[in-house]
């Protein structure tokens, strides 16, 4: 069963078999894995730095990531002052951005 396209063919058998063999190279990667693995231990709590967190505290993303802001504190204090957090205006920048990019490549493809 071959469905003809003007450019190639396409046969599902073809996917089929592509589907199934990279579904078996899955598994085989999955079985490989760590086999002492136990869901609810210590192996399932975040790792921060090996210091265990004091109870009740709350680690939150920007403590994890502050090494790495402060060292892009130039680049992040421009763009957290542009933020603005409403949808319309990324919409916005998208939209004017996408036609930048088309008036230059139609320029370009004449």
């Amino acid at each position: 069963m071959i469905l003809e396209t003007g450019s190639g063919y396409w046969s599902p058998l073809v996917w089929l078999a592509l589907a199934l063999a990279s579904g078996l190279l899955i598994r085989l990667f999955y079985r490989a894995g760590e086999a002492g693995y136990k869901r609810g231990t210590v192996q399932t709590d975040p790792f921060l730095s090996g210091n265990p967190p004091a109870p009740g505290q709350r680690v939150t993303a920007s403590h994890i990531y502050w090494g790495f802001i402060e060292a892009l504190k130039g680049y992040y204090r421009p763009l957290v002052q542009v933020h603005s957090g409403v949808f319309n205006d990324y919409l916005g920048w998208a939209v004017l951005v996408g036609a930048i990019i088309f008036i230059i490549l139609g320029g370009f493809l004449r």
